[in-house]
């Protein structure tokens, strides 16, 4: 069991911080449009920007844990981190608009499967783009 963990250690770690960013943008969401009273659409932005803030904090440190240091170096993979998840956030909007606007599936299966692929495409951004580790 304790291999398995080990084996698995950054999966399992980001799936919890996944389940706890999708609080800090459900949280957010819900303070800047029910209690500041914001606008549903500006009020969805500031909460992606918390969520993706929280998850590059988050998968930064515990996760993949990132040796860079410096601030060019850490800008520098802020910016990656951020436009995956935007390059992502694409991918959702135009699998929904395919299979659901044009192709007429089931919208709540599709979500499903997007959310899905989506969670895929930024563990594997994340490990092989992002927080790669540098060889040499």
């Amino acid at each position: 069991m304790k291999g398995i963990l080990i084996k698995y250690k950054s999966f399992i770690l980001y799936a919890v911080f996944g389940v706890l960013t999708t609080i800090v943008n459900i949280a957010t969401y819900y303070i800047f449009a029910h209690i500041v009273r914001l606008d549903t659409v500006i009020s969805t932005c500031l909460a992606w920007i918390s969520g993706v803030l929280f998850a590059y904090i988050t998968n930064r440190k515990y996760v993949f844990e990132s040796d860079k240091i410096g601030v060019e170096a850490i800008v520098k993979e802020m910016i990656s981190f951020f436009s995956c998840r935007l390059a992502t956030g694409v991918v959702d909007v135009l699998l929904m608009y395919i299979f659901v606007d044009l192709l007429k599936f089931n919208d709540v299966l599709i979500k499903i499967f997007s959310n899905v692929v989506v969670i895929v495409l930024n563990y594997v951004a994340s490990k092989l783009i992002i927080f790669r580790k540098d060889n040499g």
